[in-house]
């Protein structure tokens, strides 16, 4: 082997594991990086959302309506990293459940997938004691508690504001600071089959809502969502 041949051998060694490295890693920085706002939700169809699982999800007035359950809508295009969600939504009854995940490392094929794969942040308000804060409107489902309750009550519309960064997830409701949760400190115990498996997420995944019941304690119960958006970390 000439020694023209013997440095290209080893320029190739070297360079392609260096580039393959420096393509995830550019990978992850356009994951996490948001330059402008992202309407994930059109208000005409699902493009760019797939449904698994029970019941589904209907355009109704330009909103998003829950059907049924327990079932997944997520949104397929990307996964997202450091960011802030905006989440506009209504119920029609206290006991209208319903869900924003985030995080979910792989695309899901049942609900479930988002529920041990995920967070979960709570639409539910059916739990207003303290008692149930790890299960209300607020709450990373029964892994964080909501510290107050500021819902408002069912016709009217509800802003939530989700910022992640890194390991944290701080959550806003109405406007005010309501949860914040860090993966890397104390979480309770997994008391219930349907609670979410214990365990760090990745810190860049999917985004999706959940549609659970609409027949809450025998009433046609749903939640309506107006606004799904997604804008830069710093965005007040």
């Amino acid at each position: 082997m000439s020694f023209m041949q013997t440095f290209i051998r080893f320029v190739l060694v070297i360079s392609i594991p260096t580039l393959v490295g420096f393509s995830k890693t550019t990978q992850i920085q356009n994951i996490n990086s948001i330059k402008k706002p992202i309407q994930l939700f059109n208000g005409k169809n699902l493009a760019g959302w797939q449904h698994v699982g029970a019941g589904n999800f209907v355009i109704e007035n330009s909103y998003l309506k829950t059907q049924g359950g327990l079932g997944l809508l997520w949104y397929t295009k990307r996964k997202f990293g450091n960011v802030h969600i905006r989440i506009i939504y209504k119920t029609t009854y206290p006991e209208a459940n319903s869900g924003v995940f985030v995080r979910i490392g792989n695309k899901p094929k049942t609900p479930w997938d988002a529920v041990h794969q995920g967070y979960e942040i709570q639409i539910c308000d059916k739990g207003k004691d303290a008692f149930d804060a790890y299960h209300r409107t607020g709450a990373i489902y029964s892994l964080s508690k909501s510290t107050s309750f500021p819902s408002k009550p069912p016709g009217e519309w509800n802003q939530y504001d989700i910022k992640l960064q890194n390991e944290k997830i701080v959550i806003w409701l109405n406007g005010k600071k309501i949860n914040e949760f860090d993966f890397k400190g104390p979480i309770p115990p997994r008391k219930q089959y349907f609670e979410p498996k214990r365990g760090p997420r990745p810190l860049y995944g999917y985004i999706g809502i959940q549609n659970h019941d609409h027949n809450a304690q025998q009433k046609d119960s749903h939640v309506y969502f107006k606004e799904i958006s997604i804008w830069p970390l710093d965005h007040a």
